[in-house]
């Protein structure tokens, strides 16, 4: 907070001194304090958002869905819709840049939500092409057995066959 308002400060002092001679090392310096103010800004982004998961999603009541794809450069991910308890809690459409990070091993998570213990019906459907643009559509359903402490569910889509793999974390 103190280099947020001496940035301020700074930039401030700058501005009004843009009609007098400003050496070229002051304005390095002055660069340099607002990349660490940058750095800092990201760095407390990065931590209250640790502290608002922590805050929302208490790691008792915690289940997270992710989503990956089998290796396959063929398939396409268009859309995928997650039904918990029977009702639409996450539906999502993909860029060609997720599609990509997806083909290259990546994970996405799709929902987090507070889940009580017990069994909870989870249904998910996927619509995608391949490259010929064959289009593929799959529906699975998996019980996710909500135990005390987080749970995590990948959920696998295998578009060639049709598949959608469940895997507890």
């Amino acid at each position: 907070m103190y280099r947020v308002l001496m940035a301020t400060a700074l930039l401030v002092l700058a501005a009004t001194a843009s009609g007098q001679n400003v050496s070229r090392e002051e304005i390095r310096g002055l660069d340099e304090q607002i990349q660490d103010v940058k750095q800092d800004v990201i760095s407390l982004t990065s931590e209250l958002n640790r502290l608002e998961e922590k805050l929302l999603f208490p790691s008792n009541t915690q289940a997270a869905f992710f989503i990956s794809l089998a290796a396959s450069d063929e398939f396409s991910l268009e859309s995928v819709e997650l039904k918990l308890n029977n009702q639409v809690v996450a539906h999502h459409l993909y860029t060609f840049r997720e599609i990509e990070a997806l083909q290259k091993g990546g994970v996405q998570r799709i929902y987090t939500a507070n889940v009580q213990t017990g069994a909870h019906p989870l249904e998910v459907s996927y619509f995608g092409k391949s490259k010929s643009g064959k289009e593929y559509r799959g529906t699975a359903s998996y019980s996710v057995d909500k135990a005390v402490g987080p749970k995590f569910v990948e959920i696998k889509i295998a578009a060639n066959q049709s598949a959608i793999d469940f895997q507890d974390w």
